[in-house]
């Protein structure tokens, strides 16, 4: 059935059954652009996008998790090796050190007190109190976990060398210097 535009317009002589069939077939070639396509595209895009953010969140989400796990490794690390390389101290000479802003207060016997200041041992901070461990091992810790280690002398081999105006170059520091 014809639309009534088309018969009316073949039977006034305006248009040719010629040129309705090509009108016909052009239309049919047009791709047909709906409503619901648009929606449903937008839909999707909406739906593609939420689910990037997600997939992006996640991501974000597994990045920490991985790094606090890696944190807890390392933590469990250090505290294997504070555990592992204790070295007991018991003593009546107090060895004085600093944590921080606080001065803390050891007793350890003359051997331990020598290798402390000597920098043969460390000390440890371990939960509340104080692990002492030898330099090496400290040494380790320190590069996974810094603030963990409160005391680690250096051996410094070089020899105070005073200026020629310094009124106290006759007077040398001595050694075993306890404050």
């Amino acid at each position: 059935m014809k639309n009534a535009l088309q018969e009316q317009l073949l039977k006034a002589g305006l248009a040719d059954e010629k040129k309705l069939k090509a009108l016909k077939k052009e239309k049919q070639k047009q791709p047909k652009v709906s409503k619901k396509k648009t929606i449903v595209s937008e839909a999707a895009l909406s739906v593609e996008q939420q689910r990037q953010e997600k997939v992006a969140r996640d991501q974000e989400l597994n990045r920490q998790r991985q790094a606090e796990l890696k944190e807890r490794a390392i933590a469990a690390q250090v505290r294997q090796l504070i555990n592992v390389n204790r070295v007991a101290y018991q003593g009546e000479v107090a060895f004085n050190f600093a944590d921080g802003s606080l001065v803390k207060r050891l007793y350890v016997n003359q051997k331990i007190h020598n290798e402390l200041t000597k920098g043969k041992l460390a000390i440890a901070r371990e939960g509340d109190g104080y692990a002492l461990i030898p330099a090496p091992v400290a040494d380790k810790i320190q590069q996974r976990i810094p603030d963990v280690i409160v005391l680690l002398n250096t051996n410094d081999t070089t020899e105070y060398n005073p200026s020629e105006n310094d009124p106290y170059a006759d007077y040398k520091i001595p050694d075993d210097l306890m404050w």
